[in-house]
């Protein structure tokens, strides 16, 4: 089992900027990405971002050049920087971990991007 505990979300005006972050414990070797979604009211859960243990990163096409994900491996905590925060931005993020086939998630943390 893996648990993951994230933090960071939070009220902000449009262009702003959050940086959330989600520590990994448990057993946890075996683990090859971690990464970041999110859920507006309404919609399907998206992917915002992954970082694979190498260090391959991928980027939602909207968030591209505003987000950047990074990973600590001694800490196996992922961050992600969000610069530029529209209030389409707004959603509750939730921290994920590829482990082998299975697939762990966080409580989730909230952003909301407001005047």
């Amino acid at each position: 089992q893996v648990q993951l505990v994230e933090s960071g979300g939070g009220l902000v005006q449009p262009g702003g900027s959050l940086r959330l972050s989600c520590a990994a414990s448990g057993t946890i070797f075996g683990i090859n990405a971690m990464g970041w979604y999110r859920q507006a009211p309404g919609k399907q859960r998206e992917l915002v971002a992954t970082i694979t243990i190498g260090g391959s990163t991928a980027y939602a096409d909207s968030v591209k050049g505003r987000f950047t994900i990074s990973r600590d491996n001694a800490k196996i905590t992922v961050y992600l920087q969000m610069n530029s925060l529209k209030p389409e931005d707004t959603a509750v993020y939730y921290c994920n971990v590829q482990k082998w086939a299975n697939s762990y998630w966080g409580q989730g943390t909230q952003v909301t991007v407001s005047s």
